[in-house]
C-alpha cells in the first residue's frame, strides 16, 4: 500500500522501505540530517499510514471506555489522550490517541501495522452497538515538528495555533483547505502538529507543497520514518512491535499512568488488577552505553555484571543529539533502579551500560 504522498516521496528520492504494509520514506537526505532539522528547525513527516477509526452514536463514550484502558469520561472536545487496548490477558493490542471530537464522537488513532487487527477487535467487542467506522483510507495525516513548527503552521492558517497546548486539538482552515484537524501530541519531544485531513476534500499534494513553502526560510525538511524512530527514542517513547506487543502489559511497560483501575469494567480489567497487585517481575527500561563507539540493538541479551542473562534489548541505537549508543528493554526488576550497571551482549561480547531513566535527551517546552 501507499500514501498519497508516495509519488512526492519518489520525486525526493526517498529511500523507501515496506513498513507495516506500506512503502514509506525511511530517509530523504539522511536520518542524522532529518533529526537535527526536527531538533533545531523543523520536519515535515508523512504518517499517513496511520489508522484512524470514528467512534459515534450515543453509546460512543461507552465503547471507548471498554475498549480502552484510559478514563476517556475526562475528555472534553478538543481534547485527546494517549491510552491503549488490552486482551483479556492484560497483554497489549495497541496502543493509540483518542480524540473527543464531540458528543457522542470520538476519533481513534492506531498503529499502521495494526489497522485491520485493531478494526475487527473493535467490532467483535462492541456489546453497546456504536458506529464504529474505519476511515483510514479517507485520512491523510502529516506531522510538522520542531521549533519552528509554530511559525510554519501559522502561516497557512488563521487558527491560534498558542491555544493548541499539548494533548489538545481544533478545527481550521489550512493552505486554503477547510476542515482540517490541528493537534499537538508528538512522538518527537519537540513542540509540533499533526494535521488531519480527508483526502476527498482537500489536495494534499498542495497541503504538502505549501507547508515546505511556508518552512523555505526556516530549514524546513522532509523526514523519514528513521528519523521519526530516533527522534522517538532519544525520549524513551514506546514503539509497538518493539517494546509494546501481545505479551507486554502496561504495568511492566511503564504505562500504568494511563491504566485507569478505579473506572468501570473494561477489557483487560481483571487481569491488570493481578498483575498490578502482584508487580511485574520485569520492567522496561532506558539504558545508556558506557562507550560512545557501542551501538545496542534490538534483541541484544542484557546480562548483570554476573553474567546472569535478565533480559533483552527492545529498541537500541545511536543517540544522534548525544552521541552515544541508547535503548529501552525489559530487565529483571532488580536490576531496573537509575543508575544499575549492566552488560549487553554485543557480538558475544559483553559491553557495559547504565540503567538511565528516559528521557535521554531533555525536550524543548511545549
Amino acid at each position: 500500500m501507499r500514501t498519497v504522498f508516495f509519488d512526492i516521496h519518489q520525486q525526493l528520492k526517498a529511500k523507501i522501505i515496506d513498513f507495516g504494509g506500506f512503502d514509506m520514506p525511511v530517509q530523504y537526505s539522511g536520518i542524522q540530517k532529518e533529526h537535527l532539522a526536527v531538533r533545531n528547525s523543523v520536519g515535515l513527516f508523512d504518517v499517513s499510514h496511520m489508522g484512524e477509526v470514528y467512534i459515534r452514536g450515543k453509546n460512543a463514550l461507552k465503547t471507548v471506555q471498554n475498549l480502552t484502558v484510559n478514563d476517556a469520561s475526562r475528555l472534553a472536545p478538543g481534547k485527546a489522550q494517549y491510552s491503549c487496548m488490552c486482551y483479556e490477558s492484560g497483554g497489549i493490542v495497541d496502543d493509540l490517541l483518542v480524540y473527543m471530537i464531540g458528543e457522542d464522537n470520538y476519533l481513534l488513532v492506531i498503529n499502521a501495522s495494526n489497522i485491520e487487527k485493531d478494526y475487527e477487535w473493535m467490532l467483535n467487542h462492541n456489546p453497546y452497538n456504536a458506529e464504529i467506522t474505519n476511515a483510514s483510507d479517507d485520512i491523510c495525516l502529516l506531522a510538522v515538528q520542531g521549533p519552528n513548527s509554530p511559525e510554519v503552521v501559522g502561516k497557512l492558517t488563521n487558527a491560534d495555533l498558542s491555544a493548541i497546548r499539548f494533548y489538545t486539538f481544533t478545527t481550521a482552515a489550512l493552505a486554503g483547505f477547510d476542515d482540517v484537524m490541528i493537534s499537538a501530541t508528538g512522538y518527537t519531544g519537540e513542540k509540533g502538529y499533526e494535521l488531519y485531513f480527508d483526502r476527498n476534500k482537500t489536495a494534499p499534494d498542495e497541503i504538502w507543497k505549501a507547508l515546505m513553502e511556508a518552512g523555505s526560510g526556516l530549514g524546513i525538511q522532509p523526514a523519514g520514518l528513521g528519523a521519526r524512530d530516533t527522534l522517538r527514542l532519544e525520549m524513551g517513547y514506546p514503539l509497538y512491535g518493539n517494546d509494546i506487543h501481545a505479551e507486554t502489559n502496561p504495568f511492566e511497560a511503564g504505562l500504568g499512568w494511563i491504566t485507569k483501575l478505579n473506572k468501570e469494567e473494561f477489557i483487560g480489567k481483571e487481569a491488570l488488577e493481578a498483575i498490578k497487585s502482584q508487580k511485574p517481575a520485569r520492567r522496561l527500561v532506558g539504558f545508556r552505553m558506557t562507550e560512545k563507539n557501542k551501538f545496542p540493538r534490538k534483541g541484544y541479551a542484557i546480562h548483570a555484571p554476573s553474567g546472569q542473562a535478565i533480559g533483552e534489548v527492545s529498541s537500541g541505537g545511536l543517540s544522534v543529539c548525544l552521541g552515544y549508543g541508547i535503548g529501552l528493554g525489559y530487565v529483571s526488576k532488580e536490576y531496573a533502579e537509575q543508575g544499575t550497571a549492566v552488560n549487553l551482549m554485543i557480538r558475544n561480547k559483553a559491553e557495559t551500560a547504565e540503567i538511565m531513566q528516559p528521557p535521554f535527551y531533555k525536550k524543548s517546552k511545549q
